[in-house]
This record gives structure tokens, C-alpha cells and sequence, in this order.
């Protein structure tokens, strides 16, 4: 066969596979993992340590030998059957292109969005889908018109950097008194309470309040429910960055007993990068300005208050997998796993010379992230050459955290594909910078 009959017949079968995979993109089985085997029967916690089941999990994932990744809190890797759907879809957009956008993405994304609503508890019209929890809660935060000159807003200092900007705005915008306060360290779950109730009660003016449900500083799981109930109490409305919680914490958005919310796709769901969604409960609507005039829905329609432009459609539908996935191994599955691993390393580095832990122990106040300070660095060049120091000295990958208000820290965080041994090799390089004597 000649060289340009092998290229013929390579392109027709190239082209005969793309158009199979262009009928119906939600109509392929979104099972993520087949093969992968239920959760053992018993508990959560019982499963969290069953090695010989997260041995299977870790196996969807393909990552690199290169260092040990501890920065899973920055987003989420994709599982393979979640990348193979994400290339599937890919190609069936670059093949299908506008043809596909203009007859069948609006039937297709409103799907998604009922999949999303249906998993984290909500019905459709109360979510719309965003590039991320930045720009959702953005748009919650600039969108709040219950404001009006004179009134307060309040926020802490492990609230996320953006979310902090979009409430400093505020005081140009909708001519209000801006206040932050510390959340106090160490912390415990009282006094998150009390530091809350505090800064409320000094700030009587306030109308609008920012909460994190799991800080990206620390990793500290904030009792959301019970300060919106505080904060309800006073006229005060709640905005809840829940951008690390949703996939890591197991919830549903009614606990957070709060009326906006924004959330992730990509961090602890798992779903390509780019794609979160904003929470709005169906008759706090009108709290929200439509997005810039947005005149292309209703304004009784939650999707008026996004307005994102064109999305990337590979990275929407491939959502679903992302979720069975998610479902299949289960919230509670995954929220004692990986509180599992945190636990393995903290137990065994609290005791280390000069290690402060900066999350506490205590139930329900921590999931798989922590973060760790070495006593009297405080520096972002201090932290920086920790940093340095565990990549290159011990081939482990961290991050410097900034904004907590006692100094900056080494952000910790392990993943689904994280096992025991990886965790050891931590523990034995602070071991090392530390000078703490193992044996």
C-alpha cells in the first residue's frame, strides 16, 4: 500500500471514530471507573485505611515521578477516565465546532448544571456555572445591591486574596465601611465561634459578612452554619467561598444554612480546570444584580447574573465523569481518607522541634489540607527557602502560604492518589530541616 493510501485510510478512520463520538456527547457512559470496586462495607473511617482499596484508586491516576506532589489544594489532577472523557469531548468539539454549539450545547449544558445541582443538593434554577469559585463569588460580592452608604462589611484574614479585593471595593462601590479582623491561632472551634461573635457585635453596621468554609491558608474548616445563624440573627447576609470544601468536606449547600455560595469544579471534584459555579437559593435572587445588564436570560434567571462569554464546552461536559467518579468512591469515602493521610503526618510532626501546626486537631475542623510555621519564620523569604529546601532537597512539592495574620506558613496537601510511603518521605525530610531525631 502506498504512503498516501496509509494516510487515506488513517484520516477515514480518524474521521469515522470523531463522528461515532460527535451523536451524542452526554450519551456516552459517564461511569468513571469501571472496574474500580465499591468502597469496603463498614464505615467511612474503616475504609479510609484500607490499603489494598486506595492502592486501586491511586492506580486512575497518572502523575509524575518527578517530586511528591503536596499541592493538591491548587487544583485538582484529573483521574484518567476523567482526562480520556475530557480528550473525547475535545475532539468531538474541534470536529463538530459551531455546528455543535449552536444546535445542541444549550440542551447538553443544562444537563450538567441539573447533574451539579442534583449532587451538591440544589435545584437547577438556583445554580449557574462559572470559570471557578473566583469569579462566582466575585459576582456574588459585586452583584450584593442590599447595601446601602454607611453600612458595614466584615471578612477575616484567612479569607481567600480576591475575595478580600471584591469586599475592599465595596467601600468605592457601594460607598460602605470595609473591616477585617484575625481569626485567632492556634485555633480551636470556640474560638472561631467567639472571634466571630466579637467582631459582629463591634461592628454593629454590618450588613454583609464573608465566610470561608476551608481555608487555602490553613486548611481550618470554619462552623459556617452556626456563624450564619449568628450572622442572620443581626440582619446580616452570608457570602461562602466554598471552593476547597465541596469534594473534600461531604455536605450538602442546605447545611451551610447560608443563601450565596461559590464553588469549584476542578480542586476536589476533579473535573478539568476552569469550571466552578455560584449558588444562589431561588428567592434571594433579586439580592444579586444581573452581570453587567445581562440581557440575554431573564432576570428571573440565575444564569443572568453570569456572564462568562464563551466557554470552553470540552471542559462542561466532561463534568459528569468527574461527578460519577466522585460518587462512585463516595463523599464520605474520600472526607475520611483524606483526613486520614492528614492525620498520619500531623500526629507524628506536632512533636517535631519548632514545628507549630497551624490546624487543629480537633473533629470537624480539618480535612486534608494543613499547613505548618517553623518558630520564628515568619518571612516570605523564610518560608520560601523551606520551600526550596523540601523540592529540591527532598524531591517534595509544597507551597508558601502569605495573609495569616501571626506570619506566613508551608501550605500541606495531600490527594486520592497520595499512599502512607509518600507521606513518610515528608515526615522524614521536617525530620531533617527541623533537626528532630527520628528512631
Amino acid at each position: 500500500m502506498h504512503l498516501t493510501e496509509t494516510l487515506s485510510s488513517d484520516r477515514r478512520s480518524i474521521l469515522k471514530g470523531l463522528a461515532a463520538a460527535a451523536v451524542a456527547p452526554l450519551a456516552a457512559p459517564v461511569m468513571a471507573a469501571e472496574g474500580l470496586v465499591a468502597p469496603p462495607a463498614g464505615s467511612a473511617v474503616a475504609t479510609a485505611t484500607d490499603k489494598a482499596y486506595w492502592a486501586d484508586v491511586k492506580r486512575l491516576y497518572a502523575v509524575t515521578a518527578d517530586v511528591v506532589n503536596f499541592e493538591n489544594g491548587y487544583w485538582g489532577i484529573m483521574a484518567e477516565p476523567v482526562r480520556r472523557e475530557f480528550i473525547r469531548q475535545s475532539d468531538m468539539i474541534n470536529y463538530q465546532n459551531t455546528y455543535y454549539a449552536r444546535q445542541r450545547a444549550g440542551a447538553d449544558f443544562d444537563s450538567v448544571r441539573a447533574r451539579v445541582a442534583d449532587a451538591v443538593g440544589a435545584a437547577m434554577e438556583e445554580i449557574a456555572l462559572t470559570r471557578g469559585a473566583t469569579e462566582a463569588l466575585q459576582l456574588l460580592i459585586g452583584g450584593y445591591n442590599r447595601l446601602k452608604p454607611g453600612d458595614g462589611v466584615l471578612y477575616a484574614d484567612l479569607d481567600y486574596d480576591s475575595m478580600q479585593y471584591a469586599m475592599n471595593a465595596l467601600r468605592a462601590r457601594r460607598g460602605v465601611d470595609v473591616v477585617k479582623f484575625d481569626v485567632p491561632e492556634p485555633a480551636t472551634r470556640q474560638a472561631v465561634l467567639d472571634a466571630y461573635a466579637r467582631a459582629i457585635e463591634a461592628n454593629p453596621k454590618t450588613r454583609l459578612l464573608l465566610l470561608t468554609h476551608v481555608s487555602h491558608r490553613t486548611g481550618l474548616v470554619m462552623p459556617i452554619a452556626e456563624i450564619a445563624r449568628m450572622a442572620k440573627a443581626k440582619g446580616i447576609d452570608t457570602i461562602v467561598d466554598a471552593a476547597h470544601s465541596w469534594g473534600q468536606i461531604d455536605f450538602r449547600v442546605s447545611e451551610l444554612e447560608t443563601d450565596f455560595v461559590g464553588f469549584n469544579l476542578h480542586k476536589w471534584i476533579g473535573a478539568p480546570l476552569g469550571l466552578g459555579f455560584l449558588y444562589i437559593r431561588k428567592d434571594r435572587l433579586a439580592a444579586i444584580d444581573r452581570d453587567m445588564g445581562d440581557e440575554d436570560f431573564a432576570e428571573s434567571d440565575i444564569r443572568s447574573r453570569v456572564h462568562t462569554g464563551t466557554v470552553n464546552f470540552a471542559t462542561v461536559l466532561t463534568v459528569p465523569t468527574a461527578l460519577a467518579l466522585h460518587q462512585q468512591i463516595g463523599a464520605a469515602a474520600k472526607q475520611a481518607r483524606l483526613r486520614h493521610l492528614r492525620d498520619y503526618w500531623v500526629s507524628r510532626a506536632r512533636g517535631f522541634k519548632d514545628i507549630e501546626i497551624l490546624t487543629p486537631d480537633e473533629a470537624g475542623s480539618y480535612g486534608a489540607i494543613t499547613s505548618f510555621r517553623l518558630a520564628c519564620k515568619t518571612s516570605k523569604a523564610d518560608n520560601e527557602a523551606i520551600v526550596v529546601k523540601l523540592r529540591d532537597g527532598h524531591k517534595i512539592m509544597t507551597v508558601r502560604r502569605a495573609g495569616v495574620a501571626k506570619g506566613q506558613c508551608i501550605r500541606v496537601t495531600p490527594s486520592l492518589f497520595t499512599d502512607e510511603a509518600d507521606l513518610d518521605s515528608l515526615v522524614e525530610a521536617l525530620a531533617v530541616i527541623t533537626g528532630t531525631k527520628t528512631g
